[in-house]
Formats: structure tokens, sequence, C-alpha cells
């Protein structure tokens, strides 16, 4: 999570990312239970498949302040804000409802098109409405409104199922040793403690993407939409996909950049999309001169240091950035490997990660430490009730899948690293304490559909590798399949004038996309070491 670059609200990394010129939400990724081996739908998902007749929308003010003391996030006089309400869980009609935060920004222009454009963020767990200022400052609504919903669970809906448990000991990870067990023990009493006080007021089970694809489908319903676009980036591009397949009504067309594929479990690519960044990465760098010259082994560099500091973690302290007090910080192996998947989260973090490596080389490790410290998030704003639903629910993971995947694209890494999950370590073992029904089998169904789909990726993207994209095009005949090669995750971040420039073209002609801006864009020169 981070605010104007030099002020992030951040986690360790999370497989989903909000961002804009001034915030961007980073979120956990995480692990699942085994789904039943049946295919069919389960009664709940039956259920939720539906359009809810119990959904309604209700106008009211913006919530404002988006978040404290960062007012450009404010919501603009121009916009427009309201609460969708919705069944807790649709397998009960008559039980608990759940109110998410909405908010349209109309079109600019004099005759806008008539299709808005829903947006869909990360996570899972981040929070929509704070995407939105950035967004529109961006020009998203130049030619259409733009609708940001606030998922179920999420920063300005009813309830927000945050844990200050599992951030403070996020805040508290920097300065632990990665793989001692007294370490991943505090990470499961964290998240046992915050599902404890969750599931006195909350259905948990119901916080997961079923439920979630059936909220945005009520959205258009309960707003008298009649066709609209999605677009949907890191878990959003899940959501949006699973919304097309289960919803398709009323869905004119699906924008997804950095691509989560519904039918593949995340455990199959947390380490397949860290080699596949590591490795682009590399290459980026050895492309241009000054870093090549400066860093001709640079893949090998990270391995290396990996396994060093795997079996002799670095102990440094530094000056908190925040109190500007002393506070101790460890460099291990598992956390700068880290650095590097999370790097795809923050534009201008890959083109500094060699002089990170390089200033480790020497013997120091303060940069490290430092890019440590800037990933402390901040207490109650990730919606981790949906995180872990979804995670704990839908994604079948354990630890030998993980090293088994780990060892066929990183064989040089020690199986210690490999044991635990990029951008989240513990989750398998936190998962254990987020005792919720597992998702049935059809969740992983692959996305068939004959809408126009355009599929951003980004080169450099080490949280969603672009082979990810290539896997979602493959049952969608009417797929526009993009590769940015100066992006990494969120394309629409990394790339902003040529990404909306593409996402505006394909929006008004699916069929024929303007793609020339694409063959221009190089990475970023890296930073001297």
């Amino acid at each position: 999570m981070r605010i104007a670059r030099s002020q992030r609200l951040s986690g360790p990394g999370r497989l989903g990312v909000l961002a804009g010129s001034v915030v961007a939400l980073v979120i956990l990724a995480g692990c699942g239970a085994p789904a039943p081996s049946s295919g069919s739908l389960a009664p709940a998902v039956a259920a939720a498949s539906a359009a809810s007749s119990a959904a309604s929308y209700e106008p009211a003010s913006c919530p404002n302040p988006i978040y404290p003391g960062v007012p450009q996030l404010d919501l603009g006089a121009g916009m427009e804000c309201g609460y969708l309400t919705v069944p807790e869980n649709r397998a009960e009609p008559d039980g608990r409802t759940v109110r998410l935060a909405v908010a349209r920004a109309r079109a600019t222009a004099l005759a806008p098109r008539p299709d808005p454009l829903v947006y869909l963020t990360g996570g899972p767990g981040g929070s929509g409405l704070i995407s939105a200022s950035p967004r529109v400052a961006a020009g998203w609504n130049a030619d259409r409104d733009v609708i940001f919903l606030e998922q179920r669970g999420t920063w300005k809906s009813e309830p927000l199922l945050s844990c200050p448990e599992v951030d403070a000991f996020l805040a508290a990870w920097v300065g632990l040793d990665t793989f001692d067990p007294a370490t991943a023990r505090r990470s499961a009493d964290a998240v046992g403690a915050c599902h404890e006080r969750l599931a006195a007021t909350a259905d948990l089970g119901a916080f997961d993407t079923t439920e979630n694809a059936a909220d945005v489908a009520d959205l258009r319903t309960a707003l008298g939409i009649g066709e609209r676009n999605l677009y949907g980036v890191s878990y959003g591009s899940d959501l949006a996909l699973q919304t097309l397949r289960d919803h398709p009504d009323g869905i004119r067309s699906v924008v997804v950049d950095s691509v989560v594929p519904p039918q593949q479990s995340a455990a199959d690519t947390f380490w397949p999309s860290a080699a596949s960044g590591l490795t682009a990465l590399s290459d980026a760098c050895a492309a241009q001169p000054a870093c090549r010259a400066a860093h001709p082994s640079l893949r090998d560099d990270v391995v290396r240091l990996v396994t060093e500091l795997t079996a002799r973690p670095r102990s440094l302290t530094r000056t908190d950035p925040v109190s500007g007090s002393p506070v101790p910080v460890v460099v291990d192996g598992y956390k700068l490997i880290n650095l590097a998947v999370i790097a795809s989260l923050t534009p201008g973090s890959i083109a500094a990660f060699p002089a990170l490596v390089a200033n480790l080389d020497r013997g120091d490790g303060g940069v490290a430490a430092d890019a440590l410290l800037a990933t402390r998030p901040p207490a109650g704003l990730t919606g981790y009730g949906l995180t872990y639903g979804v995670f704990c629910g839908e994604i079948p993971a354990d630890t030998d899948t993980l090293v088994a995947r780990g060892r066929a694209v990183l064989p040089e890494l020690p199986e210690q690293v490999l044991r635990l999950v990029p951008q989240s370590p513990y989750l398998v073992t936190d998962c254990a304490r987020w005792s919720i029904p597992p998702a049935p089998a059809s969740v992983r169904t692959p996305v068939s559909s004959d809408r126009p789909v355009l599929v951003l990726a980004g080169a450099l993207d080490a949280v969603t590798a672009p082979a990810n994209a290539d896997l979602v095009a493959e049952t969608l005949p009417a797929a526009t399949r993009v590769t940015f090669p100066d992006s990494a995750h969120d394309v629409l971040l990394w790339s902003p004038a040529c990404g909306l420039a593409v996402m505006r073209s394909f929006l008004d002609r699916p069929d024929a996309p303007d793609l020339g801006c694409v063959a221009a864009l190089t990475p970023a020169p890296f930073a001297a070491s």
C-alpha cells in the first residue's frame, strides 16, 4: 500500500494492486484449502450465480475523506456516490446484508458513450474507491462514465473486514527472521485472532469471488444499466472473468490487466511468476549497456545472495522514516527474492533493483533494509476478510506443491525459501487458521466467451507472469492479447499514456483496437549502482 511514492502504504507484497499517480494499495496473495472434486455448482454457488432480487441501490454522500490526511484521494464534487445493498450470503436471502460503496465519475465529453466502464480493483481486499481520484485525474472518464465499486468487506463498504492484528505482524516482520518457526507461529496467531473476532459478526465463507461476481451483476441491474464494460486488474481480472463466465448479461466487453487466470491455482503460479519476472529483469538489464557492464551476472548474483542470506541473515538498524527512531531490520534470503517480486508493483522499483543487489554484494544491505521498511502496512486499511475468503477458500495450496513448482523454475534456490509463498510467506499455514469451507471446483472453470476481451500483460511482471495472459486467451476467441515491454504489474500504472490509449481504442472498436504505441515502448533505464 503506498502513497505518493515517498509515503507508501504497503504490505510485503500482495497478488493484487491498486495504483495511480498518487496512491496504490498492495495486498497479500494467499493460499487455499483443497476444493471438492465435483465440477458442478454447489447450492451456494448456484444461489450466487443468480441475480439477487434483494439487491438495491441508494444514493448517498461520497465517503470523504477516502484516506485521512491525503486529500488528493478524496472524491471530487462531480462524483456521484451511493451504496449497493446485497445479501451477505445468497444461499440465505433472508439473512444479513452488506453495503458496498459505489462512486460514479460522469464522462466529461459532451456526447459520451452510453456504456460505462466498471472498475474492479485488485487484492483481494483492496479499495476500489481509493483508486478513483487518480484515475479520474488521468482521464479515464473522458468519453464514458467510470463506476468504481468497493468490493464486499473492503475499505468503505460495510462491514469492513480488516485485521489490525495481521497488519501489526506485518509491520513487525521486517525485523524478524523469516525462517524462524516462531515467526510463522506469530503470523498464524495474528490470523487466528482476526478470524475469531470477525467470525462473530460475519459469515466469512461468503466473502469470496462467487458472491463478489454476483455483486457486480447486481450493480448493473440496481443502477438500471443496459450494457457496460468491465475493467479488472490483478485479482480484479479474476473477478471480471468470473463475472463474464457466471453473469454475462449486459457485458459488452472486458479489459483484464495483469491477469489472474480463474482456471489456474495460484499455487501453480507463485514461483513461476517470480522466476519469469527475475529472468525478464535480468534480460532487460542485459539489454542496456550501462546496466550490463555494471551487473553482467545479475540473475546469478541474486540467486547467490538469496542462498547466502538464507544461511546468514543480516541484522541492521535503520532510521524509521515515519517515527525517526532506530528500528531493527533483518534481511534474509526470502526477503531478498520477495523484494525482486514486489518490485513489479511500483514503477521505478525494478530500475532500482540492481543497485539494491550491488549494495548487498558489497556487504552492506541498507538499501534492501530501507526497501523492506517501505513495505509496512497501515493498520486497518486492507479488507482481509475478502483476502483470506478468496485465497483460503478457492485456491488449493500446500507446501509440497509450492516446493515442486519452485524447483521446476528456480532449482538454485534453497528449499527453505521455496517452502514459502512469494509475496506472503506463511499463507499455507495461515489459511489453516482461517476456518472457512472450501470453494467448489467450479470456480476454477475456464472462462469461455465470444465477448471481446482485451488482455494486457507487463513483460517485467513477477506477480502475474505474461504467460497467464496466454492461458486465459486460449478460451476467449475474441481476445486481443497485448504485452507491454516497459511494464510490470498493473500495465495502466506503468504505461499510463499508451495503456489508456490502447484501452480507449479497444472500448471504441473492440474488433480493431489501435495498438501502435506499444511498439515504441522500452524498459526505463536502470539506476546507477
